[in-house]
């Protein structure tokens, strides 16, 4: 499991040559080969298979808010930590939308877009996905709230994009599976 993103906001912040660098040594430290989604990797650090895991904090917050025992008894047993405070701060995954040129119905799509940037839509999205709001005057919900202030990473979006297929090989050469 990887994160092309992730990749590329460390090709684009510390260059290609210590990305892959920082892939393979997080691959070398391995604890076990990685398996399943984000959720299973805050398990098997909860079950004491490994110290650390890479995941995505909407996904501690859904244990974290379970209705299960077990979910909650597992968020309990791990914490977070937001890399790169003294650096360039915590890469934060993206979601984006966007117009097509000959779209037929742009002034619905433009309404549309202004409504998904709307105070309303980014609580809604943010209180039932548990991921940080887009726009940072809206507060997310308790629980994502209670893991703290971090400094996020100011990457320009497009180089997510322009690095992708340089992340995909520095993982592969990593050995990262």
């Amino acid at each position: 499991m990887y994160n092309l993103s992730l990749m590329s906001s460390m090709i684009a912040g510390v260059g290609p040559v210590k990305a892959e660098q920082w892939a393979a040594g997080v691959v070398a430290n391995f604890a076990r080969s990685p398996k399943g989604g984000d959720t299973d990797q805050i398990k098997a650090v909860a079950a004491g298979e490994c110290q650390l895991a890479v995941a995505n904090t909407y996904y501690y917050v859904r244990l974290l808010k379970s209705g299960k025992p077990e979910d909650r008894a597992v968020a309990e047993k791990v914490g977070v930590i937001f890399p790169n405070q003294s650096g360039r701060g915590t890469h934060v995954n993206i979601s984006g939308a966007g117009i097509l040129r000959n779209a037929p119905h742009r002034e619905a799509a433009i309404s549309f877009l202004e409504y998904l940037a709307s105070d309303a839509a980014q609580a809604y999205f943010a209180n039932g996905n548990n991921e940080y709001p887009a726009v940072g005057k809206v507060r997310g919900n308790p629980e994502l709230a209670a893991l703290g202030e971090f400094r996020k990473d100011s990457i320009n979006v497009t180089l997510l994009g322009k690095n992708q297929a340089a992340a995909q090989q520095a993982y592969d050469r990593a050995g990262w599976k």
